[in-house]
């Protein structure tokens, strides 16, 4: 059993309450329309929001810890996210993350209204995702019943699965008719994506206001973009 001193989980609990208030900060939530979690594999641990809480009215020591499981081992009398399971999924699917967003950012949750993945229309797009932010198809009515919270983090390890996309290339997804996840290697990475996320969604939509039957950006600018910054040989930013 995992001692709840841990000077290490005291740090996830920090990392995580700090992204979390780093989501109204952005404008990617309203009143408490998103969750942030980290995974630390070695300690056994996901630290998580609690469900409902007001951003003004939390703190550190509101953040809730669970096993890997996603079962609750530290509460401070507090539900976790109702979105916990969904980030217990994909934590089991995507060995590589650390961290995992979810929001109901407007840009983001019109294309997943609209049922649609976003397309990679320029550059801005092309330096985090590596070609289309997939939408996944709807769950259906007994996969909501039966256990919807792990059924919404399948369709989405799913949807990677039959699209043989890599979530490292691709560290993001809307879920039709619900809203968007993003993941990182940290807490502060998962934000981050979560931002451009809405942005590239926001400026693929004005796009197609303003030029019908548009193309997607070239493959070898594509590539270009991203692998200037994701690459091998990566030469974008300061060593």
């Amino acid at each position: 059993m995992i001692s709840l001193d841990n000077k290490r989980l005291v740090e996830l609990k920090k990392e995580v309450f700090e992204a979390n208030m780093a989501l109204p900060e952005a404008g990617l939530v309203k009143l408490t329309w998103g969750n942030v979690s980290v995974i630390d594999r070695l300690l056994g641990v996901i630290v998580i929001k609690p469900s409902g809480v007001a951003y003004d009215k939390m703190k550190v020591e509101d953040m809730v810890v669970a096993n890997l499981a996603g079962i609750p081992i530290e509460t401070n009398g507090l539900t976790p996210s109702s979105d916990l399971l969904t980030h217990t999924t994909l934590y089991q699917a995507f060995p590589n993350i650390g961290a995992v967003v979810h929001t109901h950012s407007k840009w983001a949750v019109a294309w997943a209204q609209a049922k649609r993945d976003i397309p990679a229309y320029g550059t801005t797009h092309a330096d985090t995702f590596y070609g289309r932010v997939p939408c996944t198809r709807e769950l259906t009515d007994s996969e909501v019943s039966a256990d919807y919270e792990r059924e919404t983090g399948n369709v989405i390890v799913s949807t990677f699965t039959e699209r043989r996309l890599d979530p490292e290339a691709t560290p993001g997804v809307i879920v039709s008719s619900h809203g968007p996840f993003t993941w990182g290697k940290t807490a502060k990475q998962a934000v981050e994506h979560s931002l451009i996320l809405d942005e590239v969604a926001d400026m693929a939509f004005v796009s197609e206001q303003l030029a019908h039957n548009l193309s997607s950006i070239p493959s070898f600018l594509l590539n270009k973009h991203y692998y200037r910054k994701h690459g091998e040989n990566a030469y974008y930013g300061q060593k």
